[in-house]
């Protein structure tokens, strides 16, 4: 299984909970917005439940876990 972390560039707001959650996995940028908006990244390992938590954080919903299928599995 590989897992991805989909921010929504129209729906983040910059409230700033998803890196304050997630510091190992994303940042700020210079104008307090996620510095990964508009982004789909592959969460490495170990970082899952950060990336959890900081879906669960932002109250515009704004960030998405995807899990795809491994094409070798």
């Amino acid at each position: 299984m590989i897992v991805y972390i989909a921010i929504d560039a129209g729906r983040c707001m910059g409230h700033g909970r998803c890196y304050a959650v997630a510091e190992d996995l994303l940042s700020d940028d210079e104008q307090g917005y996620v510095a990964q908006c508009g982004q789909t990244l592959q969460i490495p390992e170990g970082l899952l439940g950060q990336a959890r938590d900081a879906a669960d954080a932002c109250p515009e919903g704004a960030i998405s876990i995807l899990e795809h299928a491994r094409a070798d599995a």
